[in-house]
């Protein structure tokens, strides 16, 4: 049973501070005003200690908010700035983070397959991430289009959630191919005005910025993504 609303991974935003001087508090700053359900930190570029510090700030905005807020690869950081939870990759342990969460704590795992997405499941996931369209923010990861979160979402016991490529203009195609939400970086963190790009994108998929944001089982939390 997946420990995650299914509507808080609706829009979907990861920080980053790779645009603009914006730092990964102005980014999450911008999706809670703009009506993000959810907000990712994704900081590798940070020390432990800035890490957390981040985290912790953030899982404090985001639980004020009703915003799911999870922290990227980093399951002891997630538990440490009592965070939602964590989003893991392929290659991290994925049974050790699911651990280190403990029974309430949201796992997220980015998926390219649906053995990969049974395997994730079995481990405990309470929602997978699957690559739609090519994106220079993370060129390593493989895109498989709109049949693969169709093909996914299909076999998926968990939320699926659409990442790569996507902004307010093609997002509502990634709902319509089987996905509870969609994750964004540069469409936000790059836009001119980050607040009015994630209104955009959640007018794009017909939420109201200023409706409830579900978070783990309808309850409004703090959370994490890879």
């Amino acid at each position: 049973m997946t420990r995650v609303d299914p509507a808080a991974l609706r829009v979907y935003v990861l920080t980053s501070a790779a645009f603009g001087g914006r730092s990964h508090r102005d980014v999450a700053a911008a999706a809670i005003a703009g009506g993000a359900t959810a907000v990712q930190l994704r900081a590798p570029e940070l020390s432990d200690d800035e890490l957390l510090e981040v985290a912790i700030e953030l899982a404090d905005r985001c639980r004020e908010a009703g915003v799911l807020f999870v922290v990227n690869d980093r399951p002891d950081v997630a538990v440490a700035s009592r965070a939602a939870g964590a989003h893991l990759g392929q290659r991290d342990d994925l049974g050790g983070a699911r651990s280190s969460l403990g029974p309430d704590g949201v796992l997220g795992i980015s998926v390219g397959s649906v053995e990969q997405t049974r395997v994730a499941v079995d481990r405990g996931a309470d929602y997978v991430a699957v690559t739609v369209w090519g994106t220079a923010t993370k060129p390593e990861a493989v895109p498989g289009g709109l049949g693969l979160v169709r093909e996914i979402a299909d076999a998926s016991s968990v939320p699926v959630v659409g990442i790569g490529g996507i902004d307010a203009t093609n997002a509502a195609s990634v709902l319509a191919s089987g996905a509870a939400g969609v994750a964004v970086i540069s469409a936000v963190a790059a836009a001119p005005d980050p607040v009015e790009a994630t209104r955009a994108l959640a007018h794009a998929l017909d939420l109201e910025p200023s409706g409830s944001r579900p978070g783990r089982r309808g309850e409004a939390r703090g959370g994490m993504m890879t």
